[in-house]
């Protein structure tokens, strides 16, 4: 039933975005809400958790489910990340299957199939970064064809490219069609189902990853200890427009490592903070005190109370991995 406050022409649908890594998942995310909320860097495996991002077309409205690229890993992060991607196929309208041309489409949809439990539910494939590979409509019907033979769900497809915002048009236009009628869930600006505790964490690690570039250890995690909105108990931080005072710890598997993120006299860890506050601010829409501190957690990806922290719960082939943290 609809709600009474609402338009009572209002329709609404989700679609969980499933692919390997570097797929351009969170790309196409922040191109439809118009805004940089999911992180994005050319190193695989960014997107670690499944969160949900609203947008809204006339009457319209759209629950993406942003989730981790599908891969092959015994490692127990991993593990989690591909059950993140692949629970979030379960109670959504419709999953877009984002294949990157630039990549083995065929094998990307081979072990996408081989990691999704029991059968994929109605599907559209979209064909990304259709900018940097040039393939007619032949071509793709071909190659939908033959993924279809792997993914039997598959009913159309698109090719798109995120940065020049080819077909998406097509895309959002045919979402809009097959929309059920219903409320929307996000009806007050809201745009995510994560707070923003859990954006400045992704902020954080976001600057890390772009800060680092090569010099990046995988073996990286970034917590929030403390996330304090002072506007509410302190009436001078409300006239210099004072938010919040986060304090938040990367955290790394080796002393090594830690050196690498702090940098010659904390220059390293200093620039990841100055770029991850401007995020953060912009989110916020306001002044943030930004503390980092990098801590060696040895073994933090295999670690039961670290991975739950990080939003990662257990999967049903995970070890059994408590110890202290």
């Amino acid at each position: 039933m609809l709600l009474t406050d609402q338009n009572p022409f209002n329709k609404s649908i989700m679609v969980a975005l499933v692919g390997r890594p570097n797929a351009g998942k969170s790309s196409l995310v922040n191109y439809l809400i118009g805004f940089d909320l999911s992180i994005v860097s050319n190193k695989p495996q960014t997107t670690r958790n499944q969160f949900h991002c609203a947008f809204t077309i006339d009457t319209t409205e759209v629950i993406l489910v942003d989730t981790p690229g599908i891969h092959r890993s015994g490692q127990e992060l991993n593990k989690r990340m591909n059950g993140q991607a692949t629970n979030a196929t379960e109670g959504v309208d419709l999953n877009f299957l984002l294949l990157d041309l630039t990549s083995n489409v065929i094998e990307d949809a081979k072990i996408i199939a081989d990691n999704i439990e029991g059968e994929l539910g109605n599907s559209w494939i979209v064909f990304t970064k259709n900018d940097l590979v040039s393939k007619s409509n032949e071509e793709l019907e071909t190659l939908f064809n033959q993924v279809k033979d792997i993914i039997p769900n598959v009913s159309k497809f698109y090719s798109i490219s995120n940065k020049e915002g080819t077909n998406i048009h097509l895309l959002t236009g045919d979402l809009c069609d097959i929309a059920i009628e219903g409320p929307h869930l996000y009806p007050n600006g809201e745009v995510s189902n994560k707070n923003e505790r859990f954006f400045a964490c992704e902020y954080i690690r976001e600057q890390a990853f772009h800060v680092l570039n090569d010099e990046l250890p995988y073996e990286l995690a970034v917590v929030i200890d403390e996330f304090k909105d002072i506007r509410r108990d302190d009436p001078e931080a409300k006239k210099s427009n004072l938010h919040s005072h986060i304090s938040a710890s990367i955290l790394v598997n080796r002393a090594s490592q830690r050196a690498i993120v702090v940098g010659r006299q904390g220059s390293v860890v200093k620039q990841i903070g100055t770029k991850a506050r401007k995020k953060i601010e912009a989110m916020v829409g306001g002044k943030v005190h930004l503390n980092l501190h990098v801590k060696v957690s040895p073994k933090w990806f295999k670690n039961n109370f670290v991975l739950e922290e990080l939003g990662l719960p257990r999967v049903q082939d995970s070890a059994r991995v408590w110890r202290a943290k």
